[in-house]
């Protein structure tokens, strides 16, 4: 028995053979024509080896960086530029050999071999074989020398341009950088002139010694103030003056004018004193003499006072002339006080106003000294500037000078290792019989590849085996296969009338399975089930007739309920006919009240069939109404087993509606019908429903023989022998799902 997997291919073979025959004989063809073109002309070619130039001692470095930049440029595109091509062509003209540029590129073979690390270029090596191909052996000589030197001459004047671009640049760079340099420069000078002083000091420690200094001369002359002010308490309590009226008694009492005022007055005074003792009154002429005298005094004091005191201060104060003549009345003792108490005042205002110079001068002599380092950074900052700068420019001088020995130094990145040599091409051709038979072979590996890859793209299960895998793989049960029945004419229905057909054993076995299914209303299986497929074409009509004949000739009263209503009646294949008013009235036919929707058929014993009343506008309302309830309720209590053909799952939901009224479902498939997808979708979702129960699946139309399903049905070796071909009810007129 071959295995699934030939089955499968064999009959992708038998639908997919023309693709195939074509691919088959279009390669075929392809090395017909390759086998039988004729002999090409003679070729020659003509070769040699570029590697390396090992360079000699040089005296520039930038000699050996172009010299390596060449080497890694070595490859096909740059050996091939498009201005070589054009100078090797135009030279090739001026010989008389007409080569054009775009042959050259065809004809022209360049493998580069490349050696050692690559992470290292100064130890990486590598070697062009060079070959160029053409039919006349002297052209193809000379069109390699041309190309062999022209790449020599290219490579050395592409190492002469980069040296220029690089002396160009910089040419270019270095003013720029001389200029950066002068300016960093002076920027440097500016400011060693400015803070160069202040930063010198930071650093020989004399600014941190002025602070000291400073320090040390305002606690001296804190303890000088001191003892001044202490001078100046004593003196103040002996003389009962301030400073300021020190001051102004002491200036007074050594002016001799006031001291002669002051004697005037007194004397005017005692003439007064008398002539009042001696009765006179203070209108008499004398009195008042001495009264204009003692007013000319005390003004004159008055006035000298203010001469004396025109500093200004609290001495202009004392203005009065009684004020001038008591503070003008010093004797010489307190008079060196006074003196003494205003020369410590002066020492004290003076020493006071050093403190306030003192104390702004350390202020900011410590300001400076917390900007030093700042100011050494900043210094340091514009120094580094100017190293870098002066670094930079001296570098870029030296790869000038380094640059212009290297272009006295510049050689080509190539040379010659191996001379070019013109020899024949030799071409070895397979015989036309291998190309044929290479041809015949590669078509039938492509052209089956080509029927395997279309049957893999096409969605539908093609053997029985594959079905009853992928039923296995979801766990549902195999209630039977039936296999593929032969009629004697294309429109017979292999509907088994004969109860001697050899396929009745497929369809008891599906029935014996099925009464294995219990359920709880009884022990011998399902009384009601629903018969559906996932697509029309599956055979679920006829399964659901022969598995009635079945049931029926097993003894038990079996009723075939049509619930498509959506198609034709096919109870015609055996002899019965719906009543024609069922199509305009369904309800009442199912009620009863009109025709018969149960009739008997006299072909089979104990088997009714209920006609479908044809195609239905609304037959999802008539599977729902309470008439067809109230139907299949009789029909459960009236007969043994109920089976109703219904539409395929694709098609509508009509066998979901009516398997919440029975015991459960049975599925349909066929090989070469069924889809995969499309059943795994339908079983899913039915395994996922709580409420709908799947009894099994059938497998119908297998490519098995009657005999095999006889001997897989009784486990039996011995082969059964058929007597005569079955027969079969005529076709009806409307279409039968197979």
């Amino acid at each position: 028995m071959a295995s699934p997997f030939i089955k499968r291919y064999l009959l992708a073979l038998n639908r997919y053979k023309w693709p195939g025959l074509f691919t088959f004989l279009s390669i075929l063809g392809a090395s017909s024509v390759v086998a039988f073109q004729p002999e090409p002309p003679p070729e020659f070619f003509s070769e040699t080896v570029l590697v390396d130039n090992a360079l000699p001692v040089v005296f520039s470095a930038t000699t050996n960086q172009v010299q390596l930049l060449g080497r890694s440029n070595i490859s096909e595109d740059k050996l091939l530029s498009d201005a070589l091509l054009k100078e090797v062509s135009s030279q090739l003209r001026a010989q008389g050999i007409n080569i054009s540029e775009r042959e050259l590129v065809e004809n022209t073979r360049i493998a580069i071999d490349v050696q050692g690390d690559e992470s290292r270029p100064e130890t990486v090596s590598r070697q062009a074989t060079v070959r160029f191909v053409w039919p006349d052996k002297d052209e193809a000589a000379i069109t390699m020398d041309l190309m062999v030197d022209a790449m020599i001459q290219l490579s050395q004047i592409r190492n002469s341009r980069r040296l220029q671009s690089i002396s160009a640049e910089l040419n270019k760079r270095i003013p720029e950088i001389e200029s950066e340099l002068r300016e960093a420069e002076q920027l440097l000078e500016t400011y060693d002139r400015q803070e160069g002083p202040a930063i010198q000091a930071s650093i020989d420690g004399s600014l941190l010694g002025s602070i000291t200094g400073s320090e040390q001369q305002f606690r001296a002359n804190n303890i000088a103030i001191a003892g001044i002010e202490a001078q100046m308490q004593s003196i103040q309590a002996q003389l009962g003056l301030n400073p300021q009226e020190a001051y102004a008694s002491s200036a007074l009492s050594a002016d001799p004018l006031i001291a002669q005022l002051r004697a005037q007055i007194s004397q005017a005074e005692t003439q007064q004193a008398l002539l009042a003792e001696q009765g006179l009154k203070p209108d008499h002429p004398n009195q008042r003499a001495l009264r204009e005298n003692l007013a000319a005094f005390n003004q004159l004091v008055e006035q000298r006072a203010g001469e004396v005191l025109s500093g200004g201060g609290a001495a202009r104060a004392i203005l009065s002339s009684n004020q001038v003549r008591q503070n003008s009345s010093l004797d010489p003792a307190r008079a060196a006080l006074a003196n003494q108490l205003v020369s410590l005042d002066t020492q004290r205002d003076a020493l006071l106003s050093q403190q306030a110079v003192i104390q702004q001068s350390a202020r900011d002599l410590r300001q400076e000294y917390s900007q030093s380092p700042n100011k050494q950074l900043q210094r340091d900052r514009l120094a580094q500037q100017v190293g870098l700068r002066k670094a930079l420019y001296d570098q870029l001088q030296a790869r000038l000078v380094d640059a212009e020995v290297a272009e006295a130094e510049t050689v080509s990145s190539l040379v010659v290792a191996n001379p070019p040599f013109t020899v024949e091409n030799e071409t070895e051709r397979p015989a036309p019989v291998l190309i044929l038979l290479a041809g015949a072979l590669t078509g039938l590996l492509v052209g089956g590849g080509v029927v395997y890859l279309l049957d893999m793209l096409d969605g539908t299960v093609r053997t029985s085996e594959e079905l009853e895998d992928l039923l296995q793989a979801q766990e549902v049960p195999m209630l039977g296969i039936i296999p593929a029945m032969k009629t004697r004419s294309a429109r017979s229905v292999p509907v088994l009338v004969q109860s001697d057909s050899a396929y009745n054993a497929s369809y008891e076995r599906f029935l014996s399975r099925l009464r294995l299914v219990g359920t709880e209303e009884s022990s011998i299986g399902p009384r009601m089930i629903v018969l559906t497929s996932t697509r029309s074409q599956e055979g679920k009509s006829v399964s659901a007739y022969n598995l009635a004949i079945a049931s029926a000739r097993a003894g038990r009263r079996t009723l075939l309920v049509e619930a498509d209503l959506r198609s034709g009646s096919k109870a015609e294949i055996l002899g019965l006919l719906a009543d024609p008013q069922a199509v305009m009235e369904p309800l009442r036919y199912y009620s009863g009240q009109i025709g018969q929707n149960v009739q008997m058929v006299s072909q089979v014993e104990n088997l009714y069939v209920c006609p479908s009343p044809g195609p239905q506008r609304q037959p999802a309302a008539i599977i729902e109404s309470s008439e067809m309830q109230r139907f299949l309720k009789d029909a459960r209590s009236r007969f043994d087993m109920v089976i109703l053909d219904t539409p395929s799952l694709t098609r509508c939901d009509d066998a979901l509606l009516l398997e919440e009224h029975t015991d459960g479902i049975v599925l349909v498939t066929r090989p070469g019908v069924t889809e995969k997808a499309v059943l795994d979708t339908a079983l899913e979702e039915l395994e996922l429903s709580d409420d709908v129960r799947l009894l099994g699946a059938v497998i119908n139309a297998a490519s098995i023989s009657a005999q095999d399903a006889s001997l897989e049905s009784d486990m039996d070796n011995e082969p059964i022998e058929l007597m005569r071909e079955p027969e079969f009810s005529a076709a009806p007129s409307g279409r039968i799902d197979f």
